[in-house]
């Protein structure tokens, strides 16, 4: 009979996704996961594996922590193309008040490990949630005559995923401010 868990598997999946968003994959250590998650070598390889693992885990989880707050934001009832004008300009707010300039963890992921196929996995279905919820509101404000016929949804969603994505890096710069303060009012002028 195996030992009972002195610990909660999912607190400590959070702490390790808190740390690997702010140190990154390859600056956080085996020691610094053990140190951070106040748990020792065997109890983190016996629950999560490896540090590899253990980041996909975090990933997994963060992608599911986004996923249910874009999908919420963007088909809840009212306006789709306010839902949609609300999202970005609460990326660029977040990305304005992040003092330890985290970021987005697919985002740093994307950039950070490229060539890592699982992780590009899990950035690339992110993506494609992001993309999806946001078609899925213009597609919306499309038929209750708020966005105009002559825009295409597919590839205004396009569009805004990879501008969040933008606001994300730039909003880990010193220069943030002045390069979000036009970028994101002027992107919007296209769902006019």
């Amino acid at each position: 009979m195996g030992r009972t868990k002195e610990f909660d598997p999912d607190a400590a999946l959070r702490a390790a996704m808190d740390l690997f968003w702010r140190k990154g994959y390859e600056a956080t250590s085996m020691q610094d996961l053990v140190e951070h998650l106040g748990l020792g070598r065997g109890s983190i390889y016996g629950t999560f594996g490896g540090k590899r693992e253990l980041y996909l885990k975090a990933m997994d989880r963060y992608g599911e922590d986004a996923r249910e707050a874009i999908v919420g934001r963007l088909s809840g009832a009212g306006s789709g193309l306010a839902a949609v004008r609300d999202m970005v300009r609460y990326y660029a707010e977040s990305a304005l008040k992040d003092a330890d300039h985290k970021g987005c963890l697919m985002t740093n992921t994307a950039v950070e490990l490229p060539a890592d196929q699982g992780a590009s996995r899990r950035v690339a279905a992110s993506l494609e949630t992001l993309e999806t919820a946001i078609m899925g509101a213009l597609v919306r404000a499309r038929a209750e005559g708020e966005l105009a016929q002559d825009k295409d949804p597919a590839s205004l969603a396009r569009f805004l995923v990879t501008l969040l994505q933008g606001i994300r890096v730039v909003g880990k710069t010193p220069v943030r401010q002045r390069f979000l303060d036009d970028t994101v009012e002027r992107a919007l002028t296209l769902l006019d």
